[in-house]
């Protein structure tokens, strides 16, 4: 598990593969991740936005940017929790993602929230650092 806090407001993910969406024959490597956000600040929060940064296993980058998470924009009062599953296919056997949620507090406040970056590897597969 992967873990960040920022501003009091913890992201922690669990990437894990998925064999049967996946078909390395034709290069397509497909991961699902757990994303759990708690608020442990002393402010309500709404995710408004998420932005990833994903590197596959050859150095090629893409960014995705976008409204809520899973067509969802979650308000987190303190000491709530939300968590979602969601997914991304790869051409390699490997790679890292990254990112943020840009967030608002209840006293209009904007708010960037680090996700930790993890990585997707393949089970079994010699790990190497991109």
């Amino acid at each position: 598990m992967y873990r960040a806090l920022t501003h009091g407001i913890e992201v922690c993910v669990e990437p894990f593969f998925l064999p049967e969406q996946s078909a390395p024959e034709e290069n397509r490597y497909v991961w699902a991740y757990q994303v759990t956000i708690a608020n442990r600040s002393g402010q309500a929060v709404k995710l408004l936005s998420r932005y990833w940064r994903i590197t596959d296993g050859l150095g090629r980058t893409q960014e995705v940017r976008g409204e809520g998470v899973v067509g969802e924009q979650p308000e987190l009062n303190p000491g709530d929790s939300y968590q979602y599953t969601s997914g991304c296919p790869l051409t390699t056997s490997s790679g890292i993602m990254v990112g943020r949620y840009t967030m608002r507090t209840a006293q209009g406040a904007t708010l960037e929230v680090d996700i930790p970056a993890f990585s997707l590897d393949l089970p079994g597969e010699k790990v190497s650092l991109n």
